[in-house]
């Protein structure tokens, strides 16, 4: 699964991931309105209202920005907790938003942050890569339950011919307060667990990378530095450009010597475009073409500050 989102960075040119969080603050008011009209009449069992009309609005708004951008980008990575809180109608809303992308040829990346062990984990696992459900290419996995939790993943993974991304150096402010512990070698802990995913990593390699990978905070530039030397064959996501603080300067350091290894996360910095001031001129009724804009900006602020080796994703190559 790795080798086919490579090809897709290397097809479109750009080691981009979009974000699709929708936030209802994000969504236009026409789109709710829209949402509340086409809610009119029965409300299925166990289904507030509200909820029915959040998740339509939702379904609506993520077809938009996916018409958008699909052609710009290799993958999209909705976050499972902003449909889990409509609800039933929000994941419906959420397999809606996963068999749609994957119409449109986009990588689908459930950001999920799974961990658990034994069992559970497993039904984590199948839940989300098996294909029985939600049916991801990869899923966000948390690490800290160490191995017991990760290893029913690599199963389904190995299974299915799906990959996962295992939380190493996130991007907020106070991840600091454990993974940046020092333990007896000196080492911090996000070293440690760099350390494991590389071990994890080795039994599902496809070419240079692993079906494996890491989260790495694009916030944390010098951790990641550290980072992509202990785990040469992982490919890293990394969240945190733009809205978060992070620029395109500081990922240079997340990639390898041929511009591989990496893509990059914006979230409500494309999808939510139309509210920032460079983009105002769309207003609300252009916010997927705010979007579209959004996502060509950060393609080519990535692309101009990244000059490492070959840059084989460049649009020049």
């Amino acid at each position: 699964m790795i080798q086919k989102l490579i090809d897709g960075i290397l097809s479109k040119g750009a080691p981009v991931v979009v974000g699709l969080d929708p936030n209802l603050s994000f969504i236009p008011g026409f789109i709710l309105k829209n949402a509340e009209e086409a809610a009119e009449g029965e409300i299925p069992e166990y289904c507030e209202k509200e909820n029915v009309i959040a998740a339509e609005a939702v379904w609506q708004f993520n077809k938009s920005i996916v018409d958008a951008v699909y052609d710009l980008v290799p993958a999209v990575k909705p976050q499972s907790a902003m449909y889990e809180q409509f609800g039933i109608p929000g994941m419906i809303a959420y397999r809606k938003t996963i068999e749609y992308c994957r119409s449109k040829g986009l990588i689908v990346i459930g950001d999920v942050k799974r961990g658990d062990i034994g069992s559970t984990s497993e039904a984590y696992a199948r839940g989300h890569l098996a294909g029985k459900a939600f049916d991801v290419d990869f899923a966000t996995v948390n690490p800290y339950l160490g191995s017991d939790g990760i290893k029913p993943f690599l199963k389904i993974c190995k299974e299915y011919d799906k990959g996962i991304f295992v939380l190493v150096k996130t991007s907020n402010p106070s991840s600091g307060e454990f993974q940046d512990v020092l333990i007896g070698d000196g080492r911090a802990v996000f070293e440690l667990v760099g350390q494991k995913v590389r071990e994890w990593g080795a039994d599902s390699m496809e070419g240079v990378y692993s079906n494996v990978g890491a989260v790495v905070g694009a916030t944390y530039p010098e951790q990641a530095k550290i980072l992509r030397k202990l785990m040469p064959h992982t490919f890293i996501l990394a969240p945190g450009y733009g809205a978060q603080g992070a620029t395109a300067a500081d990922l240079s350091g997340f990639f390898d010597a041929d511009g591989l290894g990496a893509i990059v996360n914006s979230s409500r910095g494309i999808i939510a475009a139309y509210k920032k001031q460079e983009y105002s001129k769309y207003g609300e009724e252009g916010f997927a073409d705010a979007a579209r804009a959004a996502a060509c900006d950060m393609i080519e602020d990535l692309r101009g500050a990244i000059r490492v080796g070959r840059t084989v994703w460049r649009a020049d190559r």
